[in-house]
């Protein structure tokens, strides 16, 4: 009497729901055919961070990590409403400077003319909107490139900071909490809160993402890596949390430095906020339609000029708040704030962290990538002695011309393959 083997088969994948080497090749096709995303700055910034380690160990100090949020908060923020301008393809080349004149009205809304700091806050912001809603007009009813708008913005906003400053005068801000905002941290214990939150909310929204669209029978990511994704944000956060908390005064027993910065929250927060809106509102998907089509999202009905203008105030709004952590890291406003290199390295973030300059492709979380390289240019080269700023241009503005010649490249082969 002879059996016959019973070949035990895997079980076959949910509906829509394709295996992990078969997610991997698509992922590598992707890439293959100008689909990189953030891909090239997480590899600067794995480059960069070791070259940084090895010729200078203190790099890696708990107090150097802790500066590199702070040093690229505003440029980041600033980065992060460049964005939404950028998707449209137009330009803002006045956002440094408007961050600068809303940070001038915080100082004297809350210095000179002694209001709450909550008010001070409040006009800096809407001034910040009111400005982008005239560029915006300027470019989308008037018809003027973005361009030409926006530089002769660059040259009015300086003008207009001078004046607010009384033609050099430097305005302290004084209230305490503006000043915490980019110089106290929070508490060891409410740092780790504040991870495990941030990780049970992703954990919570990748998941239920990922049931809702197996129920549907729609394509989805495997499983696995959605768990690798959540394991992969825990370990970050946790990593970076730990080291936060480590006390980074050289007189600890007498004045303690220790916890996350209170600005990385903000930015997380606006991060998330900003994210949802691109990707999970209408309002972000038309952005994206103008930004890919102008012409042909109009005759899909949807309100061009609307959303063009609105980018504008978005980044004009952001770069308020940009300036607002400036002001609080200077602890004063004075007319150099928002110029220098603010704008450089802001537009430089974004399309470093891989958002195109013709728009119709991008993240929020480009900005953040973006403007984490810069930061890690601008320490790392200041630790290992080149305090030049002549060093400092050379080498961002060759890390830019690197990142639009991958994103031109990208466009290339995206536009030979078929993809987008």
């Amino acid at each position: 009497m002879t059996t016959t083997a019973v070949r035990r088969e895997d079980p076959p994948a949910a509906p829509g729901t394709p295996t992990v080497r078969s997610y991997l090749r698509t992922t590598l096709s992707r890439i293959r055919a100008g689909d990189v995303g953030g891909l090239p700055a997480v590899l600067g910034l794995v480059v960069l961070g070791t070259v940084f380690s090895i010729m200078r160990p203190s790099f890696l100090s708990a107090g150097n990590f802790a500066n590199l949020f702070t040093q690229g908060a505003a440029v980041t923020l600033i980065a992060m409403g460049l964005v939404f301008v950028l998707l449209v393809g137009e330009i803002d080349l006045s956002a440094g400077f408007a961050s600068g004149v809303c940070a001038a009205v915080l100082a004297n809304v809350a210095t000179v003319l002694g209001y709450p700091w909550w008010i001070a806050v409040l006009a800096a912001i809407v001034t910040g909107a009111v400005i982008g809603t005239v560029l915006g007009v300027l470019v989308t009813k008037v018809g003027i490139p973005s361009f030409v708008v926006t530089l002769a913005g660059f040259l009015a906003f300086q003008g207009i900071v001078l004046m607010l400053m009384k033609e050099g005068r430097n305005i302290s801000v004084r209230d305490d909490v503006l000043l915490a905002i980019a110089n106290r941290n929070l508490s060891p214990a409410l740092g780790w809160l504040l991870a495990a939150v941030a990780i049970t909310g992703f954990g919570a929204v990748q998941l239920l993402r990922h049931r809702n669209r197996v129920a549907r029978g729609l394509v989805t990511d495997p499983i696995a890596v959605v768990a690798a994704r959540i394991a992969g944000l825990a370990v970050l956060l946790g990593i970076a949390v730990f080291v936060l908390n480590l006390e980074r005064s050289r007189t600890g027993l007498v004045v303690s430095l220790r916890g996350v910065p209170v600005v990385v929250p903000i930015m997380a927060a606006l991060l998330v906020l900003l994210t949802f809106v691109l990707q999970r509102t209408s309002y972000g998907r038309h952005i994206y339609a103008v930004g890919g089509n102008k012409e042909a999202a109009r005759r899909a009905g949807i309100d061009v000029d609307r959303i063009r203008i609105s980018v504008f105030v978005v980044c004009s709004s952001m770069a308020a708040v940009g300036g607002i952590v400036a002001a609080s890291r200077a602890n004063s406003v004075d007319p150099n704030t928002g110029g220098s290199n603010v704008l450089l390295y802001a537009v430089g973030a974004a399309v470093i962290g891989g958002t195109s300059l013709f728009g119709g492709k991008g993240r929020v979380l480009d900005a953040v990538l973006g403007g984490a390289v810069v930061a890690v240019i601008d320490n790392g080269m200041g630790l290992m002695g080149y305090n030049s700023a002549g060093v400092k241009y050379v080498v961002t503005g060759v890390v830019l011309l690197l990142a639009a010649s991958v994103d031109a490249i990208s466009r290339r082969r995206s536009s030979t393959t078929g993809a987008r």
